[in-house]
């Protein structure tokens, strides 16, 4: 597969940026076509639903844990994961680790920009104009899984530990994710057949989000609002600042980490694959004036030479297929090419919107 075709354009470091005394934002990174970032009227927030791995995975509580599950996924298509099984021990160190390669010198970070005409390293994604406003934030991002498509300048040359650290959290993070695909699939009453053809040997991507303090927050964005467009997404907040807010009800709800959990979002292939049953959400990440914000993401996405459609075992006459069958090597040559806009892409994927004039 020809991967010239993910790449973004070189912009400036927004970290090195935000370290120069600035009492006002520059104009590109000004957003006047957004909602404002906070929610000034005191509503209590609904809080996405929380699911626990353990007892998904033990006979006795599972069926109850499987029908909040669903819910989780069909009503808010976002949840957070306790008792997740990856060792907390090694999530500390990625935390600690990460920190400390944002806060190498420039110089250093130089060695893992990235480079034109491609997507990974330092940078920001999706910038497809030299016109195009820019998010305020940094991202580090890097394929990890299979190992095959790591881009050999990057990963293998990533400082020790935190290449060997970043190693052992994909490995941990690609298990997990197929083990909450397959619950998903139980809980849809699929075949596993066809979340395993698709996501088996699935491709690993995992992206850092650094947002710098920002002396207007109200103007700018740190993440636009936009829905992923792999399968699955664990997001692991990496301190205590939040900054996630997510697309409920026409309403922007703030989201509130907890301790040792994972932030688990659908993304648009798995919107896709359960024939539009789980929905891929819009959410956006919002800055402050007073500390930054990290995060890591970790998308895991289809394998890049299989194809991707509803699942046979979800379509039926009552329920036809509402997406055009696409390789997954097309699909994500289209979702890499443009701006990352709501969940603009998936519309193009649409059956019944294939006869429109717009």
């Amino acid at each position: 597969m020809e991967k010239k075709v993910w790449s973004s354009l070189p912009v400036p470091s927004v970290q090195e940026l935000a370290k120069e005394p600035l009492t006002t934002v520059p104009q590109r990174y000004v957003r006047s076509d957004q909602d404002p970032p906070f929610i000034s009227n005191a509503t209590t927030f609904p809080q996405v639903p929380v699911i626990d791995l353990q007892k998904l995975l033990s006979g006795d509580l599972m069926d109850s844990e499987l029908d909040k599950l669903h819910h989780a996924c069909k009503e808010w298509g976002f949840f957070q994961l306790i008792n997740h099984g990856v060792s907390s021990s090694l999530v500390e160190k990625v935390k600690v680790e990460t920190q400390e390669f944002f806060n190498l010198p420039m110089e250093e970070k130089k060695k893992y920009w990235q480079k034109k005409g491609e997507m990974e390293g330092f940078g920001q994604a999706f910038v497809v104009s030299e016109e195009q406003k820019l998010d305020w934030a940094d991202i580090f991002f890097v394929t990890s899984l299979p190992i095959h498509l790591r881009k050999p300048h990057l990963f293998p040359n990533l400082p020790l530990p935190f290449r060997e650290t970043l190693d052992a959290y994909s490995v941990e993070l690609r298990d997990l994710g197929m083990k909450i695909l397959n619950q998903m699939a139980k809980a849809l009453r699929m075949d596993a057949k066809d979340m395993n053809d698709l996501f088996e040997g699935g491709m690993q991507g995992i992206r850092v989000n650094y947002y710098p303090p920002c002396p207007q927050p109200e103007l700018v964005t740190g993440l636009n609002p936009h829905s992923d467009g792999g399968g699955l997404t664990i997001l692991l907040q990496l301190n205590e600042m939040e900054g996630l807010q997510i697309r409920k009800d026409g309403m922007w709800v703030p989201v509130k980490p907890l301790p040792d959990a994972f932030i688990i979002n659908i993304a648009d292939a798995l919107e896709v694959l359960t024939n539009g049953i789980y929905r891929s959400i819009e959410h956006r990440a919002v800055v402050n004036s007073v500390k930054e914000r990290l995060s890591i993401a970790t998308f895991y996405s289809p394998k890049i030479d299989g194809n991707m459609g509803p699942a046979p075992s979800l379509v039926t006459p009552e329920t036809p297929a509402l997406f055009e069958r696409i390789s997954v090597a097309d699909y994500f040559k289209g979702f890499f090419s443009r701006e990352l806009q709501g969940k603009s892409y998936l519309d193009v994927l649409r059956i019944e919107n294939e006869n429109d004039s717009c």
